[in-house]
């Protein structure tokens, strides 16, 4: 076979090479061509000099280009990937930074609470700046496949205003999955069958079998407690699951920030979290993670060239869902997975325009949902929090209304858990001026803002989180590498 991927934010250097050694564990891809576009040439030469040697190194005909002009790569484009970061790591501290000065302290910051609503602000115009040209240079029917967060958001933007055939990624129903088979005892994941359903983030393991036998709250909760390493990573995870009935797909530090109920009080937090990994509920703990890998891989980058002149190995390849569903559509061989798509009832309980994410089959046909779910009602109420934060911010990224944007801010659960009403104002005034450059819809509204900051009343502190750790040095961070070769 022979068709164009387009890679947008390709500069997404480790996550762009994992989804092209995992194309060329297709047999049928390795004639495929791979367009490659970022707006960082620098990124950009790095990772073709990457793929360049994986190709060479398994004498593939696969053709790789890389090219800043995006709408250049797009053209004739099959299928388009993106997993852009609008605004990089500068912006990014600023959805940190900024709420922290009104007590809200987020892990991650990327989906919803102040942080995952100003990036989202920053992504959608730029989300459908990427559908304009699909519509008009990528090849006729091309599919757009989205990882970029926030999740809901953009995919919601892409299929409502974008008009493109739109899917959204994630891995988290994976990486649950694999913790669910661990803590019980099987021998790998494949003994485990589930339906995960909800939305990007909060999506619930509404039912769990492992090897046909029906595994009950009661039995799950026992096995998380009893695991020596889990039961103290998850504990926020396990008090949901003790609450709600069902296992969350997300990661303790992130599913702290879509509730109002974990993070809202500083002295509170640190007994929810854990500090071994950044995951488990950090403070700003992607940020510090992004930053050092960031770091990390522009110094150790001769390393990482070297390390990809190695043969493929198919049974290496990874449980990310692009190649699966490109492989499916391409050959006809059925994938099963769990897919962001609008809602139009799959889930009874969740809205229609919402975007959800559930199980579906992909073949020559597309992507398949299964429907007939209802989420437990403490997860659709859950979800619908969500949603409906989401709704507004969306229809506020593209309308530009600035007064939208603060009621999205507003509703958001952790953020009214923590903030007054004339704070969130404000905090979304200091956001929008900050980040200007990346919000041109907020052009006309930025001088107004800053007005009112230079007039505003309501106080602010310096604060760095209840549970912040430094950004390591790249020789702490060769230290720390060192040492756990040793001890294994």
């Amino acid at each position: 076979m022979s068709f164009k991927i387009a890679i947008i934010g390709a500069g997404s250097v480790g996550f762009t090479k994992k989804l092209f050694t995992d194309l060329l564990c297709v047999p049928e891809f390795r004639d495929i061509e791979v367009a490659l576009t970022d707006i960082s040439q620098h990124n950009l030469d790095m990772i073709k000099a990457i793929l360049e040697k994986i190709v060479e190194a398994n004498g593939f005909p696969v053709k790789v280009t890389a090219d800043t002009n995006r709408r250049r790569a797009l053209e004739g484009a099959k299928y388009i990937i993106s997993c852009v970061r609008v605004g990089g790591l500068e912006a990014y501290a600023d959805d940190i930074r900024i709420p922290l000065k009104y007590g809200i302290d987020q892990c991650v910051g990327d989906t919803i609470c102040a942080g995952g609503i100003l990036y989202g602000q920053r992504n959608i115009p730029v989300i459908l700046d990427f559908c304009k040209d699909i519509r008009e240079v990528a090849a006729p029917g091309a599919k757009f496949l989205n990882y970029a967060n926030p999740m809901a958001m953009n995919t919601w933007a892409a299929i409502e205003y974008g008009k493109v055939d739109t899917v959204g990624l994630c891995h988290g129903v994976q990486h649950g999955a694999e913790q669910i088979a661990e803590i019980l005892g099987a021998k790998s994941v494949s003994e485990l069958d589930y339906i995960c359903s909800g939305i990007n983030h909060q999506t619930w393991f509404i039912d769990l079998r492992l090897n046909g036998r029906k595994i009950e709250k009661d039995e799950l909760i026992a096995a998380f407690e009893a695991h020596p390493v889990f039961s103290q990573q998850e504990k926020l995870r396990i008090d949901v699951l003790k609450r709600f009935g069902v296992y969350s797909t997300e990661s303790n530090g992130h599913l702290s920030e879509y509730l109002p109920w974990y993070r809202k009080r500083p002295e509170e937090i640190a007994r929810w979290i854990d500090m071994s990994d950044w995951i488990h509920g950090e403070t700003g703990g992607y940020l510090r993670h992004s930053t050092e890998t960031r770091n990390w891989f522009e110094t150790e980058f001769p390393q990482f060239l070297a390390s990809a002149a190695k043969p493929i190995d198919p049974a290496k390849r990874s449980n990310e869902h692009a190649s699966h569903i490109l492989e499916a559509l391409e050959t006809g061989r059925v994938y099963r997975g769990h897919f962001n798509l609008k809602n139009n009832g799959v889930i009874s309980n969740l809205p229609a325009d919402a975007i959800i994410e559930s199980p579906g089959f992909v073949d020559r046909f597309g992507i398949n949902m299964v429907s007939g779910i209802t989420l437990p009602e403490a997860c659709a109420a859950t979800c619908m929090a969500s949603i409906n934060v989401q709704r507004m911010s969306v229809h506020a990224a593209v309308s530009g209304d600035i007064d939208l944007l603060k009621l999205a801010v507003l509703h958001d659960p952790l953020v009214g858990a923590v903030a007054t009403p004339e704070e969130v104002w404000q905090m979304v005034d200091e956001m929008v001026v900050a980040q200007a450059r990346w919000l041109p819809q907020y052009a006309d509204a930025v001088p107004a803002a800053k007005e009112r900051l230079a007039k505003s009343s309501v106080k602010t502190r310096e604060w760095a989180g209840a549970a912040r750790r430094n950004v390591r040095s790249i020789e702490e961070l060769r230290a720390e590498k060192s040492a756990l070769k040793k001890a294994v």
